[in-house]
């Protein structure tokens, strides 16, 4: 699949040269304005993205991460470099986040202004090395959104080759099995097993053919307002900086996109989201957001073992009755199978490892006898989310508006949210197009723009039908009945109720204010991996295609320094950081300056960008913040 250069004539060549041959060798064809063709020569030398392989990765890392320099440490030039004037870009929408619901809006954007022959420029950046690279997901494809976007998406070559044919649930206990009923939302008649990253490399293909200008490996790291508090557009991070915050040879100052409306497709829990949250108090009438940590591996599996359009979901083992989670297998195209598990973030036992949990139920009798001949290919980890529609923001604001699950239109029960994350994204696309498209060529528009049009159409869409019909699912395992009363409700509601209830079930609180102190908590004793079925942490890790420029400034920030976790974390409740995290980053070793205590070390370099740390850590001290544009993980199967 190519990736999404922004390379044409007089920057094409410059573009070229710096770039990976896969990149290089992309289709451009998409005209840009002579500003984009000025920046794109001054970003010739970002850096590329390095090779995936494990054999060419560097090792992960273990190195404590330096503090930034402080202005006193730098010569007056390095200040000057810091600090000096950045390019900026006019485009009439922004788009942050390549993933399906920012690709589907930009789609739609572009769809309507081709029809009716007008000029529309919508500019995408994307963090990831190119177009799905940081995608992950199950995933089986509900068509819905799909068939009004793209209605000729089979003759197009979507990825979607392999129909979901059988659907089977399971009940575990330690050693057996119970088969259990479907319920209808978790029925996938009609539905394909689908590679998220591939089907939305395609999509960035369709984009592209419309008009889209698509920038990977550009990181948006800063919102931008106007004077009146409305939302200007966005800035990418400067690239170039040592650890120590000093310019290095390759410095370059990032990019401002001023728009007249920027759509947020971020994903779950996205960093610019949550200050625009903070900022415009989105989150007033709404519910806390609840997440789950989504692993997962895909397999190459024995011929005898494949079973193409298998879909099999799982409750019970390993988990206990009062921890939410479930887990996922998907036979798809080439003897591949998506395997995952899904453990909710408001757990209660800081000795959990959903890491560990995802291992230690790959070795039940009847998940096992699947992958026994069969070959690990890849890894990686996402949080989701898992809170419904009582947990959804208010999603517009002056200048801009909250798309996909950055929103957290997730369907809880069906573990699906592209078919509503690509909705929501045409949704909020028709109603930028109806008022951006009636301002004047060259024009800025007379007063901020506010897509209240968006959010009533959400509401009365079949995303939120969907949604409330299910709001009170997840929920229901809130009670002290734990996971007893919320499959008894959960059954009630989806075969009888349909959610045609007067009552809207809570959450409780956010996810990190659930964990009990370590002394009031049985430690949970982990089996070691066998290497075949089960592995390291590590391992793992370097079949995610992680990488990271080496020396940059940490993306994960302590806001009030390491205390909260040496002080707080540490002795109350056992360092939890260290066992949430899917990819090894977080640490707790002996401090040599000071014997008998401990330091908190972040292996930034192995961070997969899942989100866990912004979410669970209980003194929320954690900050996730985006690295240089092209770092993170390289999902290729997923």
């Amino acid at each position: 699949m190519p990736t999404f250069a922004r390379s044409l004539r007089p920057a094409a060549l410059a573009l070229r040269a710096a770039r990976p041959a896969s990149v290089a060798s992309a289709p451009c064809i998409i005209s840009l304005s002579a500003s984009s063709a000025a920046f794109l020569r001054r970003s010739s030398s970002r850096p590329a993205f390095v090779s995936s392989s494990p054999l060419a990765h560097r090792a992960f890392s273990s190195a404590a991460v330096s503090r930034n320099a402080s202005a006193s440490d730098l010569t007056e030039e390095q200040r000057a470099k810091l600090t000096e004037e950045r390019f900026a870009e006019e485009v009439d929408v922004c788009i942050v986040g390549g993933g399906p619901a920012g690709l589907s809006a930009a789609i739609r954007l572009k769809q309507r202004a081709n029809a009716e022959g007008k000029e529309l420029r919508v500019f995408l950046v994307e963090k990831g090395s190119e177009v799905g690279s940081h995608i992950l997901s199950g995933a089986v494809l509900e068509t819905r959104a799909l068939d009004e976007l793209i209605p000729d998406w089979k003759e197009k070559g979507a990825p979607l080759n392999t129909p979901a044919t059988k659907d089977r649930m399971l009940f575990l206990t330690k050693k057996h099995a119970i088969p259990m009923p479907h319920p209808p939302q978790m029925n996938n008649k009609g539905n394909y097993i689908v590679s998220l990253s591939n089907f939305v490399r395609w999509l960035g293909e369709q984009a592209e053919e419309c008009g889209v200008e698509i920038y990977p490996s550009f990181a948006a790291s800063e919102v931008l307002y106007n004077e009146d508090g409305s939302v200007k557009g966005i800035a990418t991070n400067d690239v170039g900086i040592a650890k120590n915050g000093a310019p290095k040879d390759n410095f370059e100052r990032g990019m401002e996109i001023h728009a007249k409306v920027t759509l947020f497709a971020e994903g779950c829990h996205g960093h610019l989201t949550k200050k625009l949250a903070r900022k415009f108090d989105l989150r007033k009438n709404s519910q806390p957001q609840t997440y789950g940590l989504g692993l997962k591996e895909v397999w190459e599996l024995d011929d005898s073992k494949f079973e193409p359009g298998l879909v099999l979901h799982s409750i019970g083992w390993p988990m206990d009755y009062k921890t939410y989670g479930g887990s996922f297998m998907y036979h798809f195209e080439d003897n591949k199978c998506a395997i995952g598990y899904v453990v909710a973030l408001d757990y209660e036992n800081p000795t959990l490892s959903p890491y560990k949990e995802f291992q230690r139920y790959k070795q039940h009798p009847a998940i096992r006898k699947y992958l026994e001949g069969g070959k690990i290919l890849s890894y990686g980890a996402r949080a989701i989310n898992e809170g419904g529609l009582q947990s959804i923001p208010k999603l517009v604001f002056p200048g801009g508006a909250l798309i996909g699950c950055t929103a957290g239109f997730l369907n809880v029960p069906k573990i699906k949210g592209t078919h509503t994350a690509m909705k929501s994204g045409m949704i909020a696309a028709d109603a930028a197009y109806d008022v951006v498209s009636k301002i004047p060529e060259g024009e800025a528009p007379s007063a901020p723009i506010t897509l209240d049009a968006y959010e009533k159409t959400i509401e009365g869409s079949w995303v939120y039908d969907e949604l409330r019909q299910v709001r009170n699912v997840r929920p229901s395992f809130h009670s002290f009945l734990g996971m007893w009363g919320g499959v008894a409700y959960s059954g009630l509601d989806t075969l009888i109720l349909r959610g045609r209830t007067p009552w809207t079930f809570s959450h409780p609180k956010p996810d990190y204010a659930t964990l009990k102190p370590l002394k009031d908590v049985k430690p949970i004793d982990y089996p070691k991996p066998d290497g075949v079925i089960s592995f390291e942490l590590l391992e793992n890790v370097s079949r995610t295609g992680t990488n990271h420029t080496e020396d940059q400034p940490s993306h994960l920030k302590l806001q009030r320094g390491q205390s909260e976790q040496v002080d707080h974390n540490y002795p109350v409740f056992g360092g939890p950081e260290q066992k949430f995290c899917p990819a090894g980053v977080y640490e707790y070793l002996d401090d040599e300056a000071n014997p008998g205590k401990k330091r908190f070390q972040i292996n930034a370099q192995n961070c997969i960008h899942c989100k866990t740390c912004d979410i669970k850590d209980p003194s929320q001290n954690i900050d996730w913040n985006v690295p240089e544009g092209g770092g993170g993980p390289k999902y290729s199967y997923t």
